[in-house]
């Protein structure tokens, strides 16, 4: 076992402090990564504080991982030391069932194993990127492309996929109208993505506050939802609309906003149910769906697509000791746009 320094959730109501943890010893198809850095996900927030269920404390979390193989086990193919590589939001499934079997590990049919606050392989609660060292089996371990800056990569682990998934499912490209609620962490790469697959880009946020930043990173309007004259003006306009919000929104009103045969998709994940109406969803035969993360193969098709297009999040970086302010960052939207954890600061 490896005796590793960590930032860990206590309780859900204290702040995060600097701990230890324990890493698995290296089976035969696993990889020891250092990890170099770790996104701050608006999930990390929802599970320390209790929000989406109860979790067993202390826990460390955290879901966008980049960092450096320092040991490989004896049957290892896919990893060498000293490559370059991520771990998302999943770190094993069954790899037996058919969602598995079609490379859509993350709607593993018996549950994948995330990458923190579920049961390892070993029967231990598995604790995620805010440390400096993470045992992963080979097969969920991503290549980080070199064109990609090694601070800017790991937010691409989880907003990246998180956005990429369903606009490449439902079909963003040249011809489309796509419309993305929020300018966030999700939302800005939603922007980012859309506009490099060739897609008419809209943002839907609350203010005008971001919108230079909105045009700036590839959207083609942008328009405040806190001005009604926006659901009434824009009816019936976007083939996809991508909500990447966590707070409860009037999902009709959005909906209604959809072409024929358009698709509203929820990537963001309030604690409260989002209510919606059939006769809504009669009108226009719309559509209402969910996107969870990616697959492995996929993951690694976003992450070769961001290399190919110069994508990469807008990040803050901050040292282990600013997590705790962060987290108030987020809640207060007072970020652009996302946080990266320093994480040589652990060590």
């Amino acid at each position: 076992m490896l005796t590793v320094n960590a930032y860990a959730a206590t309780s859900a109501t204290d702040p995060l402090v600097k701990t230890t943890i324990e890493r698995r010893d290296l089976g035969p198809t696993d990889v020891l990564i250092e990890i170099a850095y770790s996104g701050i996900c608006h999930s990390d927030i929802h599970t320390v504080r209790g929000e989406w269920g109860d979790i067993a404390y202390p826990q460390v979390v955290g879901h966008e991982i980049v960092g450096v193989v320092t040991e490989v086990g004896s049957d290892v193919t896919l990893h060498q030391v000293g490559d370059r590589v991520g771990v998302g939001c999943m770190v094993n499934s069954c790899r037996e069932c058919e969602n598995c079997l079609a490379g859509e590990e993350n709607y593993c049919l018996k549950g994948n194993t995330g990458t923190y606050t579920a049961v390892d392989r070993d029967g231990t609660i598995t604790q995620g990127g805010y440390s400096t060292h993470i045992v992963v089996v080979e097969d969920f371990v991503l290549r980080v492309p070199e064109s990609i800056a090694f601070e800017k990569a790991a937010p691409l682990l989880c907003a990246g996929i998180t956005t990429y998934s369903p606009l490449a499912h439902w079909g963003a490209g040249p011809g489309t109208k796509v419309a993305v609620v929020g300018m966030g962490g999700l939302g800005h790469m939603a922007v980012k993505i859309a506009h490099a697959m060739g897609a008419e880009v809209t943002v839907l946020s609350q203010t005008l506050s971001k919108k230079d930043d909105g045009l700036r990173l590839g959207a083609d309007h942008y328009y405040a939802t806190g001005d009604t004259s926006t659901f009434t003006d824009l009816q019936n306009s976007f083939d996809l609309i991508v909500n990447t919000v966590s707070a409860q929104i009037d999902i009709n009103a959005y909906l209604k906003l959809l072409r024929l045969d358009g698709t509203l998709v929820s990537v963001g994940a309030p604690p409260e149910a989002l209510p919606v109406g059939v006769f809504t969803l009669f009108g226009n035969r719309r559509s209402f769906a969910g996107s969870s993360i990616g697959g492995i193969r996929e993951t690694q098709q976003m992450l070769d697509f961001c290399a190919e297009h110069g994508i990469a999040p807008e990040t803050e970086l901050i040292s282990a000791d600013q997590i705790n302010e962060a987290y108030e960052r987020v809640l207060a939207s007072d970020v652009r746009y996302r946080f990266v954890i320093d994480i040589a600061t652990l060590a």
